[in-house]
Order: structure tokens, then sequence, then C-alpha cells
């Protein structure tokens, strides 16, 4: 099967499970609890990874699978094999509370690259989707990353993590963002800000999330013309496309500098 006719089928996989997930808040009846004691997990979360793992077996019967909530063991990563990656609700908190930025990401990768990605945003009425070497498209109208150069006329997205204490650190970026970019966003699904900086919505995006929450999202906006990358090496044995700590995607022009900026502020050589 090519990639595209294996696009064909994840984009109607993330179609239905885009449906599934507007029905569950149509009717309030999910129940929720906390993993790891901070991290929402909804009853929609589980019946959707469910599905969209019973439709990637029955198109790709015994292929691997990484997802969020049903195979989240990451040692697959480091295999060269086939490899379905799929986050079945980025941005949970944002689908528990009723907004919008909720998303639906599955990427395939072999031989440690992505080679195709989907990412379906069923309350905003968008799916963006990207095949390696080909391009990336928003509702089959094809993309292109921002061409901005000046890092002060940047808009700049980014997240944080689950564990508060975890979030200091982290100050030191944003305020260097702040004070060197012209705003920032935090808009809750890191699959949605990879895409944003994909069509240009957003200049630059930075964060450090699971694989899940950005294989798709990194290859659709690499195919868009963005510059991918991390602040930092990863760890050997783990491809660069499925790694998401320290995450750095955004306009070729300024991928250099806020890489520089990003650094500096983790090294505390910036004045507070």
């Amino acid at each position: 099967m090519t990639p595209a006719q294996r696009l064909e089928i994840a984009v109607d996989i993330a179609h239905e499970a885009g449906r599934m997930i507007v029905e569950a808040r149509e009717r309030q009846v999910f129940g929720h609890r906390y993993k790891h004691g901070h991290e929402l997990v909804t009853d929609t979360d589980v019946e959707v990874d469910t599905r969209i793992g019973e439709r990637l077996e029955q198109h790709f019967a015994g292929e691997a699978r990484l997802s969020e909530e049903l195979a989240p063991d990451r040692e697959v990563l480091a295999s060269p094999r086939a490899l379905w990656v799929v986050d079945p609700i980025d941005g949970t908190v944002n689908f528990a509370h009723g907004l919008r930025h909720v998303a639906v990401s599955i990427g395939w990768a072999s031989q440690g690259r992505t080679r195709l990605g989907v990412v379906h945003a069923p309350f905003l009425g968008e799916t963006f989707t990207a095949l390696d070497g080909q391009g990336a498209w928003r509702n089959g109208e094809a993309i292109h990353a921002s061409r901005t150069s000046d890092m002060a006329h940047a808009l700049v997205g980014t997240g944080f993590p689950y564990r508060r204490d975890s979030r200091p650190p982290l100050l030191r970026r944003l305020t260097a963002v702040l004070a060197h970019c012209q705003d920032v966003r935090r808009n809750g699904s890191a699959a949605l800000d990879l895409c944003d900086v994909a069509c240009g919505r957003l200049d630059a995006y930075y964060e450090s999330v699971s694989p899940w929450d950005c294989a798709a999202g990194w290859l659709i906006a690499r195919e868009a013309g963005a510059r991918t990358g991390h602040l930092y090496p990863g760890p050997a044995g783990i491809p660069e496309d499925l790694y998401g700590e320290n995450l750095l995607v955004t306009s070729p022009g300024i991928h250099d500098a806020l890489g520089a900026l990003l650094r500096r502020a983790d090294a505390g050589e910036l004045e507070p």
C-alpha cells in the first residue's frame, strides 16, 4: 500500500474519531479521572483510542502502535519497523471544558521517519495532512509556513507541563520570548500549534511534549516549509521525528535566533 493510500485511510479514521468526540461533547456524559495524579483523562479519550486502534488493525494488521491511552510503551520508538503514533484527543482539558482547540492526531513512521500525518480538528472544521516529500494541506488546499525573518514580529506558540513543579524553569523561556518577540499564544493542543506554524498563523512553536502529541504535526509543519528541530540533541536510538522533548519549529528565518534566545534563557544568561 502506498503512503497516499495509507493517508486516505488515516484521514477517514480521524474523521470518524472526530465525530465520536463531537457526539461525546454534545451528550456531556463522559466521566474523567487523573492519571499520575495530575493529567486529565476522559472516558472519551479511551473510547476514541480504542476505535482508532480497531480501525488501524483492520487495515494494517500487525503493525505496531504507540498511543497515549492504550499503547503508551515508548520502547517501540527505537524500532525501525512501521509504527502508528496516535493521540485520540490532543487537548483533553480543552475538550472537557468546552473549548474548540481539540484534535485527533495520527502519524505513521517507518525506518524512524514520519511518512504521513493527519491532524483533524472537529470543532474547527479543519483537517491538516502531509506526506513525506510531497507537501502539506489544510482541507485539501496547500499550506505554507510563515516567512517571518524578524523575531520582533514573531507570534510564538508554547505550552506548559501538567506538573506544576516543572513549570518555574520554563518561565525564564516565556519571559525571554515576551521580551524579544511580538507575543505568545498558549492554545492547549501541541498538534494544532504545529499545524498553525505550518499554515503561517504562528511563526514559531516550542515545547516539550510526548511523541503522540507531535508526530503528525511535526511532519505537517516540515512539509509546509517550516524548519523543525530541537533545542538540544536527543538520546541515541530515538529518531528525531519521534522525539518530543525541547521541540523548536519555526519559520526558517528565525529558527537560529529563537533557539539561541531560549538556550540563553535556560542558562540564566538573560537579564530578568
